[in-house]
């Protein structure tokens, strides 16, 4: 059996400043070794309930943020950026798929960091009419090549909001209790992998009796996208299969999840060009 982890930072306990998430940040090697500890405590839990292959996506910012010297022999781990499907690259090589340290979508109340995948630019993304975060987009992703997500652990307001509602079968572990965007409570790291540890083996469980299902959202798909800015919108409808739809939306429709995630991605990509051009111009 394969596995797939995919790891976010927003998501893992202790993070609340924007120190803990960029590369040059003070506080980024802590959150490095935490991130590490706990996607390999998750490795090991699946390797011992008959994993023989895992692959760990590494899935924040530029994608090199876990420490790489102590990876056991049954993992194999995906790095950098551009790649396909992003933050779920490799996922269709494997039977189940973890998500790790993911956070709420943009505009959460009490949730540290809320975002979908792009502060920056995204202020809401409907795919099919549904409201959608980080996990959601990628849930369906995997969904579509037939891989149940089968746990999540991240930020409790997410698992509240999504994870229950769209994915009840998946177990879940709340690695903080949001406060406000720049505070929270976390356990301890030791009642982190005590819980973590049970939760794989829940999921193990779920995933060898049949209790687990893909999430599939219907084809084709339609996404409706809310920018930040109107110089983002005014870039983007310039192609030819994206409507504007006012200031600040934008709607396209690919016949898979796929294309449309990947049609997302460079649309985040234009958004980003453009600010960082306009920024220029001052």
């Amino acid at each position: 059996m394969k596995a797939f982890i995919s790891v976010d930072l927003e998501g893992m306990p202790y993070v609340v400043i924007p120190g803990h998430l960029n590369l040059k940040g003070a506080q980024y090697e802590e959150v490095r070794k935490i991130a590490t500890k706990i996607t390999l405590v998750v490795t090991d839990q699946l390797h011992k309930n008959g994993f023989d292959k895992i692959i760990i996506a590494d899935s924040h910012g530029p994608m090199v943020n876990l420490l790489v010297d102590d990876l056991p022999e049954c993992v194999e781990i995906i790095r950098g950026s551009l790649r396909p499907t992003s933050m779920v690259a490799g996922v269709a090589e494997c039977d189940v798929a973890l998500f790790l340290g993911y956070h709420a979508k943009a505009a959460t109340e009490n949730s540290t960091f809320d975002h979908t995948y792009s502060g920056g630019s995204v202020h809401k993304i409907l795919v099919n009419g549904v409201e959608s975060s980080e996990f959601l987009l990628n849930a369906y992703v995997a969904g579509e090549l037939n891989v149940p997500v089968i746990l999540v652990a991240g930020d409790r307001q997410l698992l509240e909001d999504d994870v229950k509602t769209y994915a009840p079968w998946s177990e879940t572990v709340a690695l903080k209790q949001s406060y406000s965007r720049l505070s929270a409570k976390s356990p301890s790291l030791v009642k982190i992998e005590k819980d973590l540890r049970n939760a794989v083996n829940r999921a193990h469980s779920n995933f060898s009796e049949k209790n687990v299902q893909p999430l599939v959202t219907k084809t084709p798909v339609e996404v409706k996208l809310t920018l930040r800015d109107t110089h983002q919108a005014d870039a983007i409808a310039l192609l030819p299969f994206v409507k504007r739809t006012d200031a600040l939306n934008i709607e396209y429709t690919t016949s898979t999840m796929i294309d449309a995630y990947k049609t997302f991605q460079a649309l985040m990509y234009i958004s980003a060009a453009t600010s960082v051009m306009l920024e220029r111009s001052r």
